[in-house]
C-alpha cells in the first residue's frame, strides 16, 4: 500500500485531533474514553488527580467530576483496570488479553505457593463481594518480596492486583480512592467469543485511534501495523496512521490552549512527543528538588499544536487556592498567547471551586 504522505503541520494536526484537544470539545467523559480508550488513574492530585484532569482538559466547563464515578457505578460504561478507566467498548477484547496473558517465573511460583490463599480469596469474594481489601483476611503461606516499597506486609492487594490483571477479579466500584472488589464473572459477565489475533487487532486498532498518528512497531504506542502506512516531511520514520483521521486533515477548525496532567495520554509517548512536536518533556516529580527546572508536577502547556510553555501550579492543603510558582515559556509568547493561557488557568481555578494566587 502507498504510504500517506503527510506535512509536520498535518501530522501535529492529526494527533491532536485524536487526543480531543482542538476548539471542538466532546460532551462527556464517556465521549472522552471512546476516543482515548483510557484514563489514567493516579492518587497524585497535586492539582486535581489525573482521572478527572484529563476529561476536564477535554470537556471543559461541561464535566463535572460526578460523571466519572456515575459511568464507572452506575451506567457500567466504563470500568476500571490496572490503574485505569476503559469505555465498555474494549472490555471483550481486553479480557482475552487478560485471559492470555503470561506471567513471569517468579510470580507464577508465588501464585502456585500460595494456591489455598489465592482460593479463600475467591470464594469470599464470591461468597460476599463486593468487598474491600480490607475486608479481606491474608491467609498467604508464602510472602513476596518488596523490594519496589509498592505494597505492605498485607498480601491482600497484591493478590488482588495480580488476579485483576489475569481477569479472575474486577474493580466494581470505590470507596474514596479504596477499590471495591468482585469475582470476575459477575462483574463482567460470560466470556467474550473472541481468539487472541482478533483481540489483538482490535486493541492494535483502538490504540492508534486514540494516537492518530504512532510510529510503527513501537512499544511506547503498541499499535503495532494497524491502520496504513504513512511518511511524516523530515521525518524518516515509519508512521501508521489512523486513516479515519484522515478526513478532513486540511481543515482547520481552531486551536485552543490546553493544561495536561503529567500522565496524561497526550504525553506517554516521548519519543513522539520530540519527533512530532519538538518538545522533550521530562516528570521532575523524582528528581532531587535542587536540580529541578521546571517544578514537582510542571502540566505542560499545549496551544494549538505546539508545547509553549509548563505550568508550575499546586492547590494548596486547605483546597481554597490554586497557588502558581511560575508559568515556563519554552518560546517567546505572543500577547493572544499569553492571554489565552491565563483565561486557561483561571478557568482551572474556577472549575476546582478554588481562587487564584500567583498569577499576575
Amino acid at each position: 500500500m502507498h504510504a500517506h504522505e503527510l506535512t509536520r503541520e498535518q501530522a501535529r494536526r492529526i494527533i491532536v485531533r485524536a487526543q480531543l484537544l482542538e476548539a471542538d470539545r466532546p460532551g462527556d467523559v464517556v465521549e472522552v474514553a471512546e476516543q482515548l480508550g483510557a484514563i489514567k488513574i493516579d492518587p497524585t492530585a497535586v492539582i486535581a488527580p489525573s482521572e478527572q484532569a484529563i476529561p476536564w482538559s477535554r470537556i471543559g466547563w461541561g464535566y463535572e467530576p460526578g460523571q466519572l464515578p456515575k459511568a464507572v457505578e452506575d451506567d457500567r460504561q466504563l470500568f476500571e483496570y490496572a490503574g485505569s478507566f476503559h469505555p465498555a467498548s474494549m472490555l471483550p477484547a481486553m479480557r482475552v488479553r487478560m485471559r492470555e496473558r503470561t506471567l513471569r517465573e517468579s510470580t507464577a511460583a508465588w501464585l502456585e505457593a500460595n494456591a489455598a490463599f489465592r482460593a479463600d480469596l475467591l470464594s469470599r469474594l464470591r461468597d460476599d463481594g463486593p468487598l474491600l481489601a480490607a475486608d479481606i483476611p491474608d491467609t498467604a503461606a508464602v510472602p513476596a518480596g518488596n523490594d519496589s516499597g509498592w505494597y505492605s506486609d498485607n498480601q491482600v492487594p497484591r493478590m488482588l492486583d495480580l488476579l485483576e490483571r489475569l481477569g479472575e477479579v474486577a474493580v466494581v466500584g470505590r470507596v474514596g480512592r479504596l477499590r471495591r472488589w468482585d469475582v470476575a464473572d459477575r462483574a463482567r459477565g460470560p466470556e467474550p467469543d473472541l481468539d487472541a489475533d482478533e483481540a489483538a487487532a482490535i486493541l492494535d486498532d483502538r490504540r492508534l485511534q486514540a494516537a492518530g498518528l504512532a510510529r510503527q512497531k513501537s512499544s511506547w504506542s503498541a499499535v503495532g501495523m494497524a491502520g496504513e502506512p504513512a511518511v511524516v516531511e523530515g521525518s524518516t520514520w515509519k508512521w501508521r496512521v489512523d486513516p479515519r483521521a484522515l478526513d478532513g486533515v486540511d481543515d482547520d477548525r481552531g486551536g485552543r490552549v490546553a493544561l495536561l496532567n503529567p500522565y496524561d495520554g497526550m504525553l506517554f509517548d516521548r519519543p513522539r512527543l520530540v519527533e512530532a512536536f519538538d518538545f522533550t518533556y521530562k516528570l521532575e516529580q523524582f528528581v532531587p528538588k535542587a536540580q529541578r527546572v521546571y517544578g514537582y508536577f510542571a502540566h505542560p502547556i499545549l496551544c494549538g499544536d505546539r508545547f509553549i510553555g509548563l505550568l508550575d501550579a499546586a492547590l494548596d492543603k486547605p483546597k481554597e487556592n490554586l497557588v502558581v510558582t511560575a508559568v515556563h515559556e519554552l518560546v517567546p509568547w505572543e500577547s493572544e498567547e499569553r492571554e489565552a493561557v491565563e483565561a486557561e488557568i483561571r478557568d482551572l481555578a474556577d472549575w476546582l471551586g478554588a481562587g487564584l494566587r500567583g498569577l499576575d
